[in-house]
């Protein structure tokens, strides 16, 4: 049995896309180790974000080589989808997949020799995708399920649409069956997730749209809980809303990247809305859904930004009813125009900006989850602890510790919340 060890940097999906070919390749007989263990395979599922992801990734590359000097080294992902000609360059390196080839995995390493290869197709040129689902993410009683791929959007900062090619949805008909099928395995809650959820559908022929994926899946009672990840704020519509509002199975937890408050750095980023339309999209949703849970992006010292700007950005996020924030510094990219642009912001200054965000996603956080003291919520049952508790999440996103054991697992129970302390918020069920 040949031992394999996979890491992963970057986004959501990426960590996603590692965990499913872990669990393809221990259902064709590999066995899955700890990156930080000796095996005989290591994958490293890159991300090329930033000049810096680019060198963590050969960071890790030579780790894996000084762990095992007779290991295999196979690189994927988006840093080996644009750039595998440095990639050729370094030693050790004996197989270079691309996006796509990611789901040949095991066929690549049952093949694997002495001699390097390079699999990377030009992805700017596929039209289609297949959707990827995955059981054994998040313990067993969430699973995931990717029904698009790529993005067109070309924000000035982002390298993604080269290295994930052109917006790709599964089809519809094909993405309802994989919900049905992950509920009928006992699923209680499928989460939908993409690399521009938003634009689900606007690709196929005919088109359709995220709403018409929700609106099946409501109309068809396809599974208990349905989550949504990232939507642009172009893309939350009235009509969009007022579904929200009434369906019973989509959570009321939304994700919207806003990446600055302020309406001359958002054009810098090539970013088509304004703080306006922002406002206008979070303040219709908790409208229309009043414990509704909404997040955002945004990022720190895009070049040119001044501190006037960042003041109304940071101004902006703490007028809005926003549950917390994720704050990224701002980092080059070689390849994207944000990279050549005038006006870089020193590094020292982008991480004061960046902590002063995060201090207002933090009481953002700690008020919104003290909101929910005294109410009752339902509450899926994820994994035990080992201290006499489990740990599971509401539908709109609380992280909740309740006094339990092995039988609540994969069940949603109604809690009480009756604490917030840090990052936690601990109920009590309700019998």
């Amino acid at each position: 049995m040949q031992t394999v060890a996979i890491t992963t940097l970057g986004c959501k999906i990426n960590q996603f896309e590692s965990a499913a070919m872990g669990e393809a390749l221990g259902k064709e007989g590999f066995q899955i180790l700890p990156f930080e263990e000796a095996a005989d395979i290591y994958v490293i599922n890159t991300c090329t974000v930033t000049a810096k992801t680019d060198a963590e990734s050969r960071k890790l590359i030579r780790r894996a080589r000084r762990r095992n000097p007779a290991a295999r080294i196979v690189v994927t992902g988006c840093y080996a989808q644009v750039a595998f000609e440095e990639l050729q360059e370094m030693e050790g390196v004996n197989l270079i997949i691309g996006n796509l080839e990611k789901k040949g995995l095991v066929g690549f390493l049952r093949e694997l020799g002495d001699e390097q290869r390079v699999l990377v197709s030009d992805i700017s040129r596929v039209r289609e995708t297949e959707g990827t689902a995955l059981e054994s993410f998040a313990e067993h009683t969430r699973a995931f399920l990717q029904v698009q791929n790529g993005c067109d959007a070309f924000c000035s900062y982002c390298i993604v649409p080269y290295a994930r090619g052109g917006s790709r949805s599964v089809p519809l008909a094909e993405a309802l069956a994989g919900i049905r099928t992950f509920a009928a395995k006992g699923f209680q809650e499928v989460v939908l997730t993409g690399i521009h959820l938003g634009g689900y559908g606007l690709d196929l022929n005919p088109p359709v749209t995220l709403l018409h994926l929700l609106k099946g899946v409501e109309a068809g009672r396809l599974v208990p809980r349905l989550r949504v990840g990232s939507v642009e704020p172009t893309e939350v519509t009235p009509e969009l809303v007022a579904f929200l509002a009434s369906s019973r199975s989509v959570c009321p937890h939304f994700h919207i990247p806003l990446q600055s408050g302020d309406d001359q750095v958002l054009r810098r980023m090539n970013r088509n809305y304004t703080t306006a339309r922002f406002r206008e999209v979070v303040e219709s949703l908790v409208a229309a859904i009043p414990d509704v849970c909404i997040g955002c992006d945004i990022i720190a010292g895009f070049p040119g930004e001044t501190a006037e700007e960042f003041t109304r950005t940071l101004a902006f996020v703490q007028s809005l009813p926003l549950a917390y924030l994720h704050v990224f510094p701002f980092s080059p990219r070689e390849g994207t125009p944000a990279a050549t642009m005038a006006g870089q912001v020193n590094p020292a200054v982008i991480r004061e900006r960046a902590q002063a965000l995060r201090r207002v996603s933090d009481e953002k956080q700690r008020a919104y989850y003290r909101r929910f003291i005294g109410q009752v919520l339902p509450v899926l049952v994820q994994r035990p602890d080992s201290d006499g508790v489990v740990h599971g999440l509401s539908r709109n996103y609380l992280p909740v510790v309740i006094t339990g054991g092995n039988e609540l697992v994969n069940r949603e129970v109604s809690v009480r919340i009756v604490a917030v302390e840090r990052e936690l918020v601990r109920g009590e069920i309700c019998e």
